[in-house]
């Protein structure tokens, strides 16, 4: 998607001026990878004949994300609005996602043999079966065809309320995604609002009872029996420019709680989530432990919430740094 954000905590059009830069879901995740130098390859519909789709694809390439797969097709490039909030200000964002080509995508846009050729994993949100019917078609062909060549598949819930409006609920269409993948990764409201699992958990608070999320990865993983693992972030609201970071991951042996980041200046928190499922997935392929894994996705995510963009722009040698105490700021000569 193109994303347009107000100059630093502005509201929106506060001045006459939005800065554009690209961002979305598995977009941020392909990005993320391809910076921990895994191969990654984004694969979606835009709009043919397309200046700004034209420099998204640029875009990717600078990163070195593969997006030799993208399908043209009608339709317009997606917007969406992101106004960033402060203290007590929450962020907001717009969605303008309606008739845009991965809208109108259906089942057969993509070549899904070709596309997942030499993947060995794939990865896809709850944001994308969230813009249309056809949309969420497209998402279950693509885990169906994944599933059948044997590929690792992660499925970040990430649910959006002002997304779902196309004439079913997420807990009615999520389900059947879910229940072809490997690994889930969630929050707390994914668990309730896309599958249907509850657990009363005061998120309002500002501090968080850790136990109750064993008994949420229990219940979530009692009833997804095909899932090998479940990892649910969990983020301590104070209020928009602080929060308390973490996550925990259970894979039906052990419940592992990670560290926790105190982040007291929140830059932007967009893509915080999709760069700790990059993280997770890249620990999952490349270290020894779901511990390591788990710590390494935390540590991701928390340093993305230091710059402003949809992209985590930092590199494993960084995120490492960081996992070994490097978190005081000093300046690096």
């Amino acid at each position: 998607m193109l994303r347009l954000t107000p100059p630093g905590f502005e509201r929106l059009l506060q001045s006459p001026q939005l800065l554009a830069t690209f961002g979305g879901g598995e977009a941020n995740v392909a990005v993320s990878l391809a910076q921990f130098n895994l191969k990654s390859r984004f694969i979606t519909v835009l709009p043919p004949a397309n200046a700004i789709a034209d420099a998204f694809i640029a875009e990717l390439r600078r990163f070195g994300v593969d997006p030799g797969r993208i399908v043209r097709g009608p339709g317009r490039m997606g917007i969406y609005f992101v106004e960033a909030g402060a203290n007590q200000r929450p962020s907001k964002v717009l969605y303008d996602r309606e008739h845009s080509a991965i809208a109108l995508a259906k089942p057969g846009s993509i070549d899904w043999n070709a596309a997942l050729a030499d993947v060995t994993w794939f990865h896809i949100t709850g944001i994308t079966p969230a813009i249309s019917a056809t949309a969420a078609e497209l998402a279950l062909e693509a885990l169906r065809m994944a599933r059948n060549k044997g590929i690792r598949i992660s499925c970040d819930l990430n649910y959006r309320k002002n997304l779902w409006k196309w004439g079913k609920a997420a807990g009615e269409v999520m389900p059947e995604l879910v229940k072809l993948a490997d690994v889930c990764i969630a929050n707390e409201e994914d668990c309730q609002k896309c599958i249907n699992v509850h657990v009363d958990i005061d998120v309002e608070s500002g501090s968080l009872e850790r136990e109750k999320y064993r008994e949420l990865c229990e219940r979530v993983l009692a009833t997804y029996p095909n899932l090998k693992l479940l990892a649910i972030t969990l983020r301590e609201s104070k209020n928009a420019s602080h929060n308390g970071w973490s996550a925990c991951l259970y894979d039906r042996k052990d419940f592992l709680l990670s560290r926790r980041y105190e982040i007291t200046h929140i830059v932007d928190r967009v893509g915080g989530g999709d760069s700790f499922a990059a993280g997770l997935i890249y620990g999952l392929i490349q270290l020894g432990s779901h511990r390591e894994a788990l710590e390494f996705a935390v540590a991701a995510s928390c340093l993305k919430h230091s710059i402003p963009g949809d992209f985590n722009r930092f590199t494993v040698e960084e995120v490492q740094a960081l996992l070994k105490g490097g978190g005081s700021g000093r300046v690096q000569r």
